[in-house]
């Protein structure tokens, strides 16, 4: 099809004398295409366009990469799919290269290491969280931790998480550390392993144990035969922080005692079990 002719003509709509001559004579004009918007300064925007949501089946399409847990005859082999295992800044340097398809982590606990594969593609890990705010029924474990396993669980999961940059993996496995119903032998297991696996700094998880052991440690220091003297001598910091939740308590009581105010904590609150011990 011939393209019409367009003619811009003079007021009177006639013929040539009414056209419009256009200045610059032979020089070409620049036509601006059309969707491109002026932000008022003469230059052109163009428009955004929306990110591309990425969806579950876009992390499944990605390579696996084979996770090799452990050292020796007991190393064990898992896989995991190199998209979700990106979310952590660790995996996510470690398998920079796109050659890269295995990481070795020798030193880390297979139990622990699975769970962290379980909340990589649900969100979660056994045992879940309950809306009641308990953890659900686990029937491979008594109702009272008497060893220290159900405490190490987690808290094994909650090293691997700070080590890997999980921070929301992190805080959920330390909320189930306080719903477990445990003994003084339990308790002084997990302190073992809080005061030998974190930092000095890491209040989150060493001040609770503190607060737990100077609270009771008139009492439970009986109920472990010797071992709470031995945890003392092994880990001077952990003495030092019990000493000092003591002395802070005792010097609240004195405070209550001239102002007759209730005992409170540092944040104003009430002092509160740090979770449930089996008798």
């Amino acid at each position: 099809m011939a393209e019409p002719e367009v003619r811009i003509g003079g007021p009177g709509g006639g013929g040539d004398e009414g056209d419009v001559e256009m200045q610059g004579g032979d020089e070409d004009v620049e036509v601006m295409e059309t969707g491109a918007a002026e932000d008022g300064t003469g230059a052109t925007q163009e428009e955004e366009k929306p990110a591309q949501r990425v969806t579950f089946i876009d992390y499944l399409k990605s390579p696996m990469i084979s996770l090799l847990i452990g050292s020796g005859a007991g190393q064990t082999q898992l896989t995991a799919h190199k998209a979700l295992l990106t979310r952590s800044p660790f995996f996510s340097e470690k398998l920079s290269s796109s050659s890269q398809t295995r990481v070795e982590l020798i030193e880390e606990d297979l139990d622990a290491t699975s769970c962290f594969l379980e909340y990589l593609y649900t969100g979660e890990y056994f045992p879940h969280k309950l809306p009641t705010g308990r953890l659900e029924a686990d029937p491979s474990a008594p109702e009272t931790d008497e060893s220290g396993a159900q405490l190490l669980k987690h808290a094994k999961v909650y090293t691997l998480a700070e080590k890997l940059g999980m921070p929301s993996l992190k805080s959920l496995s330390h909320s189930k550390i306080h719903l477990i119903s445990s003994t003084a032998l339990a308790e002084l297991t997990y302190a073992r392993y809080v005061y030998s696996h974190t930092t000095r700094s890491d209040l989150t998880i060493r001040k609770p144990v503190a607060s737990f052991w100077g609270q009771r440690s008139h009492v439970l220091r009986h109920e472990t035969e010797g071992s709470f003297r031995q945890m003392c001598l092994e880990f001077p910091e952990f003495a030092f922080d019990v000493l000092s939740f003591v002395l802070d308590a005792e010097e609240k009581r004195v405070q209550r005692r001239a102002t007759g105010g209730a005992a409170q904590d540092e944040d104003g609150s009430r002092s509160a079990r740090k979770r449930a011990r089996g008798q």
